[in-house]
């Protein structure tokens, strides 16, 4: 077992974490999850229920109800009708019922309901099927889940063409608060920025950060020692966060932010083109501000915004210092001794010619 998972077990105990739930986030033996905090001064908790969803009473103070409409509720065709060309036109493109609602509030001064829309878009498509996911319930500020999904087509002003961006998304475990971003990039350092990023809008840091074996993040996906990205690890270490990758064929454990990136997906940006990736961002955030923050969440049964408040305060500072980003790799050693890095060359200790060396420089 290596240092990695010995600290990621020792950063869960620290947490409160029972030894039967580290072993099954972690997929490391209690008995050795219990030396390995023993030795830290960690004290044990007996185990509790894990997986068991914790219902979460609802506050009438601070919900905000999403249907803005009055009075009782019109026929559909009553409000809907005269918009029939455009949201069909909105269901070509694949625009699900609470895009096109948005859509018409924000845009064609619509004053009807969602439900007089989604009963008006139901049938046009029929009914879809619904499927059970278990809850896994998160303290305040313990933990956040990232994933990147597909983004929109932006037009890119190097190639002078649209093309297609990733979006990256972040999600508290506690309260669903998110933090969605675009980007063409992929590396480990945009990665790590897009982290950093998240972390400014959010006001602080999370405790963990649950994540896919996703290449930038996890340099070897194991069931139990998988190998982070160093730049990712130090990155975190500097924000005294710990990376928890899921393990393979556990979907459900990081399905609060795939959800997150499929209901970004299918609502603001399904079917939608940008002239900038400035432009397509400000869009998102518009939605992010207008809808997501304020919806009641189908899960908690209260206001996403009025979660995140409670939240806030139960986040990490954020660092004082910015973190110094730096490049690394592998590099084979000349007969000279020597390696070259950017056009550089620097001597290697002898008796290793011919062999590839790790390398860390500074990113200037």
């Amino acid at each position: 077992m290596n240092d990695e998972a010995q600290k990621q077990v020792i950063a869960l105990g620290q947490l409160g974490w029972s030894l039967r739930k580290i072993e099954k986030a972690t997929g490391i033996r209690r008995e050795t999850a219990a030396g390995y905090l023993k030795a830290a001064g960690i004290s044990l908790r007996p185990p509790r229920g894990w997986g068991k969803t914790i219902p979460t009473p609802a506050n009438p103070a601070n919900e905000v109800a999403t249907d803005f409409s009055t009075g009782p509720a019109p026929t559909a065709a009553s409000f809907c009708e005269p918009y029939r060309t455009l949201i069909e036109g909105e269901l070509a493109r694949g625009r699900n019922a609470m895009s096109i609602w948005q859509h018409l509030m924000d845009w064609h001064g619509f004053t009807g309901s969602y439900q007089s829309v989604k009963r008006f878009v139901r049938k046009q498509q029929g009914p879809t099927a619904k499927v059970a996911h278990p809850v896994i319930e998160t303290a305040p500020g313990e933990e956040a889940q990232v994933d990147y999904g597909q983004g929109p087509l932006v037009r890119d002003p190097r190639a002078g063409k649209h093309r297609r961006t990733r979006l990256f998304v972040m999600t508290l475990g506690y309260g669903r608060k998110s933090v969605r971003l675009l980007t063409f990039a992929s590396s480990s350092r945009v990665w790590c920025e897009l982290h950093q990023t998240a972390f400014e809008r959010l006001g602080g840091t999370p405790r963990m950060l649950a994540l896919d074996n996703l290449k930038e993040g996890v340099l070897k996906a194991d069931i139990y020692d998988p190998a982070l990205n160093p730049l990712y690890r130090d990155f975190l270490k500097h924000h005294n966060a710990v990376a928890l990758p899921c393990r393979p064929a556990d979907p459900d454990r990081k399905g609060k932010v795939k959800s997150g990136v499929g209901h970004t997906q299918k609502t603001p940006l399904k079917g939608m083109k940008f002239d900038s990736l400035p432009e397509a961002q400000q869009d998102l955030d518009h939605w992010d501000a207008r809808w997501a923050d304020t919806r009641i969440h189908g899960t908690t049964k209260r206001q996403v915004a009025a979660m995140f408040a409670e939240e806030k305060s139960a986040l990490q500072p954020l660092p004082l210092e910015p973190f110094r980003f730096y490049e690394y790799g592998k590099r084979r050693v000349h007969l000279d001794g020597c390696v070259e890095v950017e056009a550089a060359y620097y001597s290697v200790p002898p008796g290793l010619i011919g062999q590839e060396v790790p390398l860390q420089w500074d990113d200037l």
